[in-house]
Protein backbone atom coordinates (compact mmCIF):
# COMPACT_ATOMS: atom_id res chain seq x y z
CA UNK A 1 0.00 0.00 0.00
CA UNK A 2 1.06 3.60 -0.35
CA UNK A 3 0.29 6.09 2.35
CA UNK A 4 2.96 9.19 0.92
CA UNK A 5 2.64 11.17 -2.26
CA UNK A 6 4.70 12.46 -4.67
CA UNK A 7 4.80 16.38 -4.92
CA UNK A 8 3.05 17.32 -8.26
CA UNK A 9 5.11 17.33 -11.44
CA UNK A 10 3.96 18.30 -14.77
CA UNK A 11 6.96 16.77 -16.26
CA UNK A 12 5.97 13.44 -14.40
CA UNK A 13 4.05 10.44 -16.22
CA UNK A 14 0.09 10.61 -16.02
CA UNK A 15 0.03 6.99 -15.11
CA UNK A 16 3.13 6.92 -12.62
CA UNK A 17 1.05 6.21 -8.86
CA UNK A 18 0.22 2.49 -8.85
CA UNK A 19 -2.80 1.67 -7.13
CA UNK A 20 -2.61 2.84 -3.49
CA UNK A 21 -4.32 5.12 -1.20
CA UNK A 22 -3.72 8.77 -1.76
CA UNK A 23 -5.07 11.26 0.87
CA UNK A 24 -4.39 14.85 -0.54
CA UNK A 25 -5.67 13.51 -4.19
CA UNK A 26 -8.96 12.36 -2.23
CA UNK A 27 -8.89 15.73 0.32
CA UNK A 28 -8.72 18.13 -2.86
CA UNK A 29 -11.58 16.43 -4.63
CA UNK A 30 -14.00 16.17 -1.46
CA UNK A 31 -13.31 20.50 -1.72
CA UNK A 32 -14.66 20.20 -5.00
CA UNK A 33 -17.70 18.03 -3.84
CA UNK A 34 -18.41 20.01 -1.03
CA UNK A 35 -18.77 23.49 -3.03
CA UNK A 36 -20.98 21.40 -5.66
CA UNK A 37 -22.43 18.11 -4.18
CA UNK A 38 -24.03 17.49 -7.71
CA UNK A 39 -20.72 17.04 -9.84
CA UNK A 40 -20.33 13.42 -9.26
CA UNK A 41 -16.67 13.26 -11.22
CA UNK A 42 -15.24 14.15 -7.61
CA UNK A 43 -16.70 10.74 -6.02
CA UNK A 44 -15.02 8.62 -8.58
CA UNK A 45 -11.65 10.82 -7.81
CA UNK A 46 -11.93 10.70 -4.03
CA UNK A 47 -13.09 6.47 -4.57
CA UNK A 48 -10.08 5.54 -6.64
CA UNK A 49 -7.73 7.21 -4.69
CA UNK A 50 -8.35 5.73 -1.42
CA UNK A 51 -9.39 1.99 -2.97
CA UNK A 52 -6.02 0.49 -2.53
CA UNK A 53 -5.77 -3.00 -4.19
CA UNK A 54 -8.92 -3.86 -2.41
CA UNK A 55 -11.40 -3.63 -5.65
CA UNK A 56 -9.57 -6.57 -6.81
CA UNK A 57 -11.09 -9.31 -4.61
CA UNK A 58 -14.46 -8.20 -5.77
CA UNK A 59 -13.64 -9.94 -9.76
CA UNK A 60 -15.69 -12.28 -10.10
CA UNK A 61 -16.84 -12.53 -14.02
CA UNK A 62 -16.57 -10.42 -17.23
CA UNK A 63 -20.22 -10.18 -17.79
CA UNK A 64 -20.94 -6.30 -19.11
CA UNK A 65 -24.20 -5.22 -17.78
CA UNK A 66 -23.81 -1.65 -19.44
CA UNK A 67 -25.28 -2.69 -22.89
CA UNK A 68 -28.25 -4.15 -21.10
CA UNK A 69 -29.16 -0.92 -19.36
CA UNK A 70 -28.71 1.53 -22.52
CA UNK A 71 -31.21 -0.75 -24.25
CA UNK A 72 -34.42 0.97 -23.33
CA UNK A 73 -36.96 -0.87 -25.01
CA UNK A 74 -35.85 -4.31 -23.52
CA UNK A 75 -35.96 -3.22 -20.10
CA UNK A 76 -39.40 -1.79 -21.13
CA UNK A 77 -40.39 -5.61 -22.50
CA UNK A 78 -39.66 -6.91 -19.15
CA UNK A 79 -42.68 -7.83 -16.62
CA UNK A 80 -44.61 -4.74 -14.61
CA UNK A 81 -42.80 -4.97 -11.15
CA UNK A 82 -39.57 -6.73 -12.30
CA UNK A 83 -36.37 -5.09 -11.28
CA UNK A 84 -35.95 -3.13 -14.77
CA UNK A 85 -39.26 -1.71 -14.31
CA UNK A 86 -38.22 -0.48 -11.10
CA UNK A 87 -34.59 0.67 -12.75
CA UNK A 88 -36.20 2.48 -15.74
CA UNK A 89 -38.25 4.42 -13.50
CA UNK A 90 -35.39 5.70 -11.21
CA UNK A 91 -33.67 7.05 -13.83
CA UNK A 92 -36.55 8.45 -15.18
CA UNK A 93 -37.57 9.91 -11.93
CA UNK A 94 -33.97 11.65 -11.92
CA UNK A 95 -33.56 12.37 -15.33
CA UNK A 96 -30.45 10.66 -15.64
CA UNK A 97 -29.55 7.43 -18.28
CA UNK A 98 -26.76 4.91 -17.42
CA UNK A 99 -24.31 7.03 -19.53
CA UNK A 100 -24.22 9.87 -17.17
CA UNK A 101 -22.04 7.83 -15.09
CA UNK A 102 -19.85 6.80 -17.25
CA UNK A 103 -19.71 10.52 -18.48
CA UNK A 104 -19.43 11.34 -14.55
CA UNK A 105 -16.01 8.63 -14.08
CA UNK A 106 -13.99 9.70 -16.76
CA UNK A 107 -14.50 13.58 -16.40
CA UNK A 108 -13.49 12.67 -12.60
CA UNK A 109 -10.28 10.62 -13.95
CA UNK A 110 -7.06 12.22 -13.42
CA UNK A 111 -4.91 9.97 -15.25
CA UNK A 112 -2.60 9.72 -12.30
CA UNK A 113 -3.18 5.73 -11.15
CA UNK A 114 -2.00 3.16 -12.67
CA UNK A 115 -4.64 0.40 -14.00
CA UNK A 116 -4.78 -2.65 -15.32
CA UNK A 117 -8.15 -4.90 -16.73
CA UNK A 118 -9.07 -6.29 -13.58
CA UNK A 119 -9.45 -3.33 -11.61
CA UNK A 120 -10.68 -1.22 -14.52
CA UNK A 121 -13.68 -3.94 -15.01
CA UNK A 122 -14.12 -4.06 -11.31
CA UNK A 123 -14.87 0.04 -10.94
CA UNK A 124 -16.86 0.20 -14.55
CA UNK A 125 -19.26 -2.93 -12.52
CA UNK A 126 -19.29 -0.94 -9.46
CA UNK A 127 -20.33 2.11 -11.61
CA UNK A 128 -22.80 0.44 -13.87
CA UNK A 129 -24.69 -0.88 -11.53
CA UNK A 130 -24.88 1.84 -8.82
CA UNK A 131 -28.36 2.34 -10.20
CA UNK A 132 -29.57 -0.61 -9.76
CA UNK A 133 -28.40 -0.40 -6.20
CA UNK A 134 -30.89 2.65 -6.07
CA UNK A 135 -33.79 0.69 -7.89
CA UNK A 136 -33.33 -2.05 -5.10
CA UNK A 137 -32.64 0.14 -1.89
CA UNK A 138 -35.46 2.20 -2.47
CA UNK A 139 -32.86 5.49 -1.93
CA UNK A 140 -34.05 8.16 -4.15
CA UNK A 141 -31.15 9.86 -5.99
CA UNK A 142 -31.05 13.19 -3.68
CA UNK A 143 -28.40 14.61 -1.72
CA UNK A 144 -30.09 11.86 1.57
CA UNK A 145 -30.31 9.39 -0.44
CA UNK A 146 -27.40 9.28 -2.04
CA UNK A 147 -25.39 9.67 1.28
CA UNK A 148 -27.94 6.61 3.11
CA UNK A 149 -26.39 4.67 -0.17
CA UNK A 150 -23.24 5.42 -0.32
CA UNK A 151 -23.13 4.39 3.62
CA UNK A 152 -24.90 1.19 2.41
CA UNK A 153 -21.87 0.55 0.11
CA UNK A 154 -19.14 1.26 2.73
CA UNK A 155 -20.54 -1.62 4.37
CA UNK A 156 -20.70 -3.42 1.47
CA UNK A 157 -16.89 -2.84 -0.39
CA UNK A 158 -15.57 -1.63 2.91
CA UNK A 159 -13.66 1.44 0.58
CA UNK A 160 -12.71 4.37 2.88
CA UNK A 161 -13.23 6.91 0.43
CA UNK A 162 -16.74 6.37 1.37
CA UNK A 163 -16.36 6.58 4.33
CA UNK A 164 -15.04 10.55 3.80
CA UNK A 165 -17.59 11.37 1.70
CA UNK A 166 -20.44 10.31 3.92
CA UNK A 167 -18.59 11.54 7.33
CA UNK A 168 -18.33 14.87 5.71
CA UNK A 169 -22.11 14.72 4.65
CA UNK A 170 -22.93 14.22 8.50
CA UNK A 171 -20.99 16.92 9.68
CA UNK A 172 -22.37 19.50 7.08
CA UNK A 173 -26.09 19.01 7.16
CA UNK A 174 -26.35 18.24 11.26
CA UNK A 175 -29.82 16.83 10.29
CA UNK A 176 -31.38 13.97 12.42
CA UNK A 177 -32.88 12.55 9.01
CA UNK A 178 -29.89 11.78 7.69
CA UNK A 179 -28.71 10.59 10.60
CA UNK A 180 -31.41 7.93 10.67
CA UNK A 181 -31.09 7.19 6.88
CA UNK A 182 -27.22 6.79 7.12
CA UNK A 183 -27.44 4.79 9.91
CA UNK A 184 -30.14 2.23 8.16
CA UNK A 185 -28.06 2.38 5.46
CA UNK A 186 -25.09 1.46 7.07
CA UNK A 187 -27.68 -1.72 9.11
CA UNK A 188 -29.36 -2.41 5.09
CA UNK A 189 -25.64 -3.24 4.23
CA UNK A 190 -24.45 -5.53 6.55
CA UNK A 191 -27.66 -7.80 6.04
CA UNK A 192 -27.62 -8.02 2.57
CA UNK A 193 -26.35 -10.19 0.49
CA UNK A 194 -22.36 -8.87 -0.81
CA UNK A 195 -23.48 -7.32 -4.04
CA UNK A 196 -20.80 -6.57 -6.40
CA UNK A 197 -20.46 -10.30 -7.84
CA UNK A 198 -24.08 -10.40 -7.95
CA UNK A 199 -25.23 -11.29 -11.60
CA UNK A 200 -28.07 -8.46 -12.24
CA UNK A 201 -28.10 -9.36 -16.18
CA UNK A 202 -30.32 -12.39 -14.77
CA UNK A 203 -32.32 -10.46 -12.27
CA UNK A 204 -33.99 -7.73 -14.39
CA UNK A 205 -36.95 -9.37 -15.71
CA UNK A 206 -37.63 -10.94 -11.86
CA UNK A 207 -40.36 -9.12 -9.57
CA UNK A 208 -38.66 -6.29 -7.50
CA UNK A 209 -39.84 -8.07 -4.16
CA UNK A 210 -38.09 -10.76 -5.22
CA UNK A 211 -34.59 -9.73 -5.79
CA UNK A 212 -35.01 -7.63 -2.90
CA UNK A 213 -36.07 -11.23 -0.98
CA UNK A 214 -33.16 -12.88 -2.54
CA UNK A 215 -30.27 -10.19 -1.92
CA UNK A 216 -31.94 -9.45 1.61
CA UNK A 217 -31.95 -5.80 0.75
CA UNK A 218 -34.87 -3.49 3.08
CA UNK A 219 -36.41 -1.13 1.60
CA UNK A 220 -35.68 2.28 2.56
CA UNK A 221 -37.80 4.09 4.97
CA UNK A 222 -39.91 7.09 3.95
CA UNK A 223 -38.00 10.34 3.86
CA UNK A 224 -38.06 13.63 2.50
CA UNK A 225 -35.96 14.08 -0.13
CA UNK A 226 -33.36 17.00 -0.11
CA UNK A 227 -32.01 18.66 -3.45
CA UNK A 228 -29.12 20.59 -3.88
CA UNK A 229 -31.17 22.77 -5.53
CA UNK A 230 -33.20 23.03 -2.70
CA UNK A 231 -30.25 24.44 -0.26
CA UNK A 232 -29.39 26.76 -2.86
CA UNK A 233 -32.69 28.67 -2.17
CA UNK A 234 -31.99 28.60 1.43
CA UNK A 235 -28.66 29.80 1.10
CA UNK A 236 -27.01 26.45 2.51
CA UNK A 237 -25.44 26.14 -0.33
CA UNK A 238 -24.04 28.75 -2.95
CA UNK A 239 -24.48 28.57 -6.03
CA UNK A 240 -23.12 26.74 -8.37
Amino acid sequence: MHSSEPAPSRESSPRSLPPGFYPLRALAALRELIKNPDDTRHVFTIVESLSGRAPLRLLASRAQILPILRDRAALERMPEGSLGHAYLAFVDRERIDADGLVQASVDGETGALVRGADLEYVRDRLRDTHDLWHAVSGYQGDLYGETALLAFSTVQTLNPGLVLIVLTALLRARDPQLYRLVFGGLASGARAEWLPPVEWESLLPLPLEEVRRRLRVAHAPNYAPVRSADLRMTGELAPA
